[in-house]
């Protein structure tokens, strides 16, 4: 059974830092490469990082580079995103997303994880 499994949210400050985990299982993790995306309230599902397979290669979106790196440990079937500098703006659900390089189009999400940044 495939799960993708999100932990790490919850109320910090702005400013503040959080280190959002991923754990997977059901599939070949290495396979695939791996993203989160995040959701504000009333607004589109975004992405936010991805990584390459091994991890050789990552990209964020331009709102949050410098702030947040995203990493993964395929011996641990884990990918993460640190975040830091934290903003109100970055209140969301976070998700992560798992892309198959061997199927197109064969693509899991996790269930998603509250983060909010708020005084």
């Amino acid at each position: 059974q495939v799960q993708l499994v999100e932990s790490g949210g919850g109320l910090v400050q702005p400013g503040g830092s959080l280190r959002l985990s991923c754990a997977a299982s059901g599939f070949t993790f290495s396979s695939y490469a791996m993203s989160w995306y995040r959701q504000a309230a009333g607004k589109e599902r975004e992405l936010v990082a991805a990584i390459t397979t091994a991890g050789g290669l990552t990209n964020s979106a331009d709102s949050v580079k410098g702030r947040f790196t995203i990493s993964r440990d395929n011996a641990k079937n884990t990918v993460y995103l640190q975040m830091n500098s934290l903003k109100p703006e970055d209140t969301a659900v976070y998700y992560c997303k798992a892309a198959s390089t061997r199927v197109p189009g064969r693509n899991y999400w996790g269930r998603g994880t509250q983060v909010t940044v708020s005084s």
